[in-house]
């Protein structure tokens, strides 16, 4: 079964500098710690160790060999998109972040393929960049949930998302900057418990203002990490959408029916809770990922697809390469 890894991540080695070249402000950058090993820094201060996975292709594919995935589609690590940037910095910003993913990607381009990353503070920029990235070889862009306070059902986000699919760009809406840190300092709640949360927000957002009547079918929207908590929620948003006509307001269509306008990752980490995905969404309408090389993706990549005991094997072949394929343009 060919294995396609929709949702990896990188981390260029080369930004140590983003804030002299873009002026001041916080920014994200980098310091090498050794060879294999490096810090992602943030305001000047530490913020999260990673290793040359992150930035050195053939590292990656070493791993991939390990674990048989064939190809890997890498996005940026969510702390480079800069949104609450001036446009112009931000755009260059996405720029620099873009042509490194390609860089990466001549390692071994059959194997490793990239997303690009928009100005999405500033919709004109953001079209104008994803078109740009298109042609330039990427397939497909990841998105933020949200920018500020705008959900995905604002207008000029709707804008965008009409653009890609123009243009034939799939959209991966990954979580970001997560809802009420000051409740959650600890344990890594603020990805345990408000990532999923976000990303149950972000499809809520487009199915209950009517989003979806807006855009047209042809776009292909992808949700990260399994769509969050809407799997297991989405009884309780049908049943609302029944019962009180402030949830059906801007909805013409019961919640659940526009299940077939968006596609999921498999980062979901059990058995059960991939079956619950599987039966919400169809099998066709799941992609393998893994969140690599982050500690909180899939270590044994391909593992809970490949072993699961429910699935035929025209579901896993579906789920681990056949949906990807088709949803990326890729051969």
């Amino acid at each position: 079964m060919k294995t396609i890894d929709i949702h990896s991540h990188f981390y260029p080695n080369n930004i140590k500098n983003l804030d002299s070249r873009f002026g001041e402000g916080i920014w994200p950058g980098f310091r090498n710690v050794s060879k294999t090993k490096g810090m992602i820094t943030y305001d000047g201060e530490d913020y999260r160790p990673i290793y040359d996975a992150c930035w050195n292709p053939a590292r990656r594919i070493e791993e991939m060999d390990q674990y048989s995935v064939d190809v890997q589609i890498m996005c940026a690590t969510p702390i480079l998109f800069a949104y609450v940037k001036p446009g112009n910095q931000a755009s260059e910003c996405a720029a620099l972040i873009n042509d490194t993913a390609l860089e990466m990607c001549f390692h071994n381009s059959d194997r490793l393929k990239a997303m690009c990353q928009v100005p999405l503070q500033d919709i004109d920029l953001a079209c104008k960049e994803v078109s740009r990235a298109m042609k330039s070889g990427h397939v497909a862009v990841q998105i933020g949930n949200h920018v500020k306070d705008k959900n995905l059902d604002d207008e000029g986000l709707i804008t965008f998302l009409q653009h890609c699919a123009d243009i034939g760009a799939p959209v991966l809406v990954h979580p970001w900057d997560m809802m009420a840190p000051e409740r959650m300092p600890k344990y890594m709640l603020q990805w345990l418990v408000a990532m999923p949360a976000e990303t149950q927000l972000s499809i809520l957002s487009l199915i209950l203002s009517g989003g979806f009547e807006r855009l047209p079918r042809k776009l292909k929207l992808c949700f990260a990490h399994g769509g969050g908590s809407f799997a297991y929620l989405m009884g309780r948003v049908d049943n609302a959408w029944k019962e009180r006509d402030i949830v059906r307001k801007d909805c013409p269509n019961l919640p659940s029916s526009y299940m077939d306008r968006f596609y999921v990752d498999s980062a979901v980490f059990s058995e059960d809770a991939l079956d619950l995905l599987v039966k919400c969404s169809g099998a066709e309408r799941v992609m393998f990922g893994t969140d690599y090389p982050f500690p909180l993706g899939e270590i044994d990549m391909g593992a809970l697809v490949r072993g699961h005991n429910n699935l035929t094997d025209s579901q896993k072949s579906a789920i681990l390469g056949d949906n990807a394929a088709g949803f990326f343009n890729i051969d």
